[in-house]
């Protein structure tokens, strides 16, 4: 029998390597920018306001700021017109982009986003004064607690657990907070109770999920019934008839010399209280931690592919348990901006719903902490928006605007804002 070789010649070292990719088209981004484009034209030309040559005035200052900026005044109809045509344009860029193979730069979105907020602001702001640092001040502080939310569900979600019980973990933080610093009289006891409080409730989340391998969908909505139903009880039996239970001291707002000064950021980010600049810290540490030391390492091993973690050495339970742990001290010192940092004292179910919120915010910011953050914001904006537009007179329904978050969190999980995907074993038990 014979056999028939055939020689092939190896390619020359200095040969060149041609790799072949193959871009699928996604054709998300240009539908979503051709819907918002027809809705601008619809409702800023179709039902454009401020026909009759109404302004819509900016204020960019407060009275006390030392740096004065003077106020912006468009017309409304020209200005509503300029931005749908420009949005157009976008829009249509976009899909030349996806039709020729190219990606889409973040700076397009983000300035398709810029422009029809500024569109939509002047078209609802007819014949009225926007106060931006207002707008952005109120945003800032309604959307604390949810960043504080969003870092512990990034903390425990990365490392492979479920953490619906955010809400429980704000909400004991609030209680505990109010009691402690009523009781003490000194408001950073009040911080550090609320911190033991959001851990207790997650230790009780991690040992169900760990230890007995319960659903931890299902222990995190029993945590948010069990903890609203003994805060209400106990603020009925104890708080109510004893005010001295239920007064804490606010912390005040503190200015940082000059950069409280900075026209328009100032105001926003550097006169705030304590509880807001430890959440920049916070911010900044989680992602640090998460991204940039050995332990973070380990926390996303153990989320994504925990039988790889396990065979070098790594205790996928115990990384797991001190993940949730510490997403819950986080989370309940971000409760504790209830009491002690806006209200002043403690109400029944005075989360209302926040958790669910900052559960949302950590899918749409992709399980990143700066992400999550950036969307905790956007909730934050739109639900102060829906308050300036509402003193201001515009003709915009409340309603609309506190449902905006939410659609915009349906359009990101559907994939319209870019990829979301959970860790891999995030909710899936370890069974060693």
């Amino acid at each position: 029998m014979s056999t028939i070789t055939q020689d092939i010649a190896p390619l020359p070292s200095s040969a060149p390597i041609v790799k072949l990719t193959a871009q699928v088209r996604s054709w998300k981004i240009p539908i979503t920018f051709s819907g918002f484009a027809i809705a601008s034209l619809l409702l800023f030309v179709g039902l454009g306001r401020g026909q009759r040559g109404e302004l819509s005035t900016f204020r960019l200052s407060e009275t006390r700021d030392v740096i004065q900026l003077p106020e912006v005044a468009l017309p409304t109809f020209v200005t509503g017109v300029l931005v749908a045509i420009v949005l157009v344009l976008m829009a249509v860029s976009s899909a030349w982009l996806v039709y020729r193979h190219r990606k889409i730069p973040i700076v397009l979105t983000i300035m398709f986003a810029l422009l029809f907020l500024i569109g939509f602001l002047a078209w609802a702001a007819s014949g009225s004064t926007i106060p931006v640092p207002g707008l952005l001040i109120g945003t800032v502080t309604l959307s604390a607690p949810l960043i504080f939310g969003a870092l512990g569900g990034v903390l425990s979600e990365r490392a492979g657990v479920v953490n619906v019980a955010i809400e429980a973990q704000l909400l004991a933080g609030a209680f505990s907070s109010a009691v402690v610093a009523s009781a003490t009289g000194n408001p950073y006891l009040g911080l550090l109770a609320a911190m033991v409080a959001g851990a207790l409730v997650s230790m009780v989340l991690a040992a169900f999920a760990l230890k007995y391998l319960v659903d931890q969908v299902i222990v995190g909505v029993v945590l948010n019934v069990l903890v609203i139903g003994l805060t209400s009880f106990l603020y009925s039996q104890v708080l109510a008839p004893s005010a001295n239970l239920n007064s804490p001291d606010v912390f005040p707002r503190l200015n940082i010399p000059l950069l409280s000064e900075i026209p328009i950021i100032g105001p926003v980010l550097f006169r705030q209280t304590i509880i807001v600049y430890v959440m920049y810290v916070a911010v900044a540490l989680v992602f640090f931690g998460l991204f940039r030391t050995k332990w973070g390492l380990r926390v996303r091993a153990v989320g994504e592919h925990p039988q790889a973690a396990d065979t070098v050495g790594i205790n996928v339970n115990r990384t797991r348990f001190i993940a949730v742990t510490l997403g819950g001290v986080i989370s309940g010192f971000g409760g504790a901006y209830f009491t002690l940092g806006a209200v002043g004292a403690f109400n029944k179910e005075m989360t209302n719903g926040m958790g669910f919120i900052a559960l949302a915010a950590v899918i749409f910011g992709q399980w990143h902490p700066i992400k999550a953050t950036l969307a905790a914001l956007l909730f934050g904006f739109a639900t102060n928006l829906q308050n300036v537009l509402g003193i201001i007179g515009s003709p915009v329904p409340s309603e609309f605007m506190l449902m905006l978050p939410y659609v915009v969190t349906i359009f990101a999980v559907a994939g319209f804002v870019g990829r979301s995907r959970a860790p891999a074993a995030d909710g899936k038990p370890y069974i060693k």
